[in-house]
């Protein structure tokens, strides 16, 4: 059974950086299509970065040149790195997966998730 798992979550003042990582157990990372996303209270999810089965990569504009995602397909493991943060970036992070192809941010096209981890930045 495919399962996510996120940490490295926090608080953290503007300008700063946070690292969140995502264990996946269950399947080879490098089978996968991985994205994170981020959700606020009362707002849709919306998609950070991705990372598809062929290497290709994506960011959303919000995050572009301040966001770095990797997958290390030797430890099964997803990281974000996020610099120059922004109260704006507050949000749940989850981390997401699936075993074909994704070309998209649609929340409904990724079958795996992790549970979240809180992201909280503070002007």
């Amino acid at each position: 059974q495919r399962q996510l798992k996120e940490s490295g979550g926090g608080s953290v003042q503007a300008g700063g950086s946070l690292k969140l990582s995502c264990t996946v157990s269950g399947d080879t990372a490098s089978e996968l299509c991985v994205a994170w996303f981020r959700q606020c209270p009362g707002k849709a999810r919306e998609g950070v970065a991705r990372i598809r089965r062929d290497g290709v990569i994506t960011y959303a504009d919000a995050v572009t040149g301040r966001f770095t995602i990797s997958k290390d397909n030797a430890k099964n493991t997803l990281e974000l790195q996020m610099s120059s943060l922004k109260p704006e970036d507050t949000a749940m992070y989850f981390c997401a997966a699936n075993s074909g192809l994704v070309y998209t941010f649609r929340p409904e096209f990724y079958t795996y998730w992790g549970q979240g981890t809180q992201v909280t930045v503070s002007s």
